[in-house]
C-alpha cells in the first residue's frame, strides 16, 4: 500500500493534469474538504472535481509544490497555485488512510502589507 505521503503526491500530479474528475481515484468514498475561512464543506469526489472543474480560470492550472510535511497518517503541504493570470497559495492538510485521502482541510492565506510600526524590525521577504 502506498505511503500518505505517495497518494498526496499523487493527488497533486492529477490535479496538475488539470482533469480534475482523475483526482477522484485517491479520494476515499467519503471523502470531505473542509475550507473553515469561507465555512465551506464538500462531500465526495465528485462534487470536488465539479467544483475545480467549475473554476473559472484563464488557462491550464500549474501547480508548484513550496512544502511538504509528511506523518504516517497526515500530510501537509504548502502550493503555490497559478492559471497565469491569478495566483494563490494553498496550505493543506491531508488526512490519508488505506491508501485514500479521506479528508482535506484547505487554508487559502492572502498576502498582506506588513504594518508601518514594524519597517524598522522587519525585511522583505524575496519570493521564490
Amino acid at each position: 500500500m502506498k505511503t500518505a505521503g505517495e497518494v498526496v503526491r499523487e493527488f497533486w500530479q492529477l490535479m496538475a493534469s488539470n482533469d480534475f474528475y482523475s483526482v477522484v481515484a485517491v479520494l476515499a468514498p467519503d471523502f470531505v474538504l473542509e475550507w473553515p475561512q469561507s465555512n465551506e464543506r464538500i462531500r465526495g469526489g465528485e462534487r470536488f472535481a465539479q467544483m475545480n472543474a467549475e473554476y473559472p480560470a484563464h488557462g491550464r492550472w500549474q501547480f508548484t509544490t513550496n512544502r511538504f510535511v509528511e506523518g504516517d497518517d497526515d500530510v501537509v503541504t504548502e502550493v503555490a497555485i497559478t492559471d497565469g493570470v491569478q495566483s494563490a497559495t494553498a496550505i493543506s492538510f491531508f488526512t490519508v488512510e488505506k491508501g485514500k485521502i479521506t479528508r482535506l482541510v484547505e487554508y487559502w492565506p492572502e498576502p498582506y502589507s506588513a504594518p508601518a510600526g514594524r519597517a524598522h524590525l522587519i525585511e522583505a521577504i524575496t519570493p521564490k
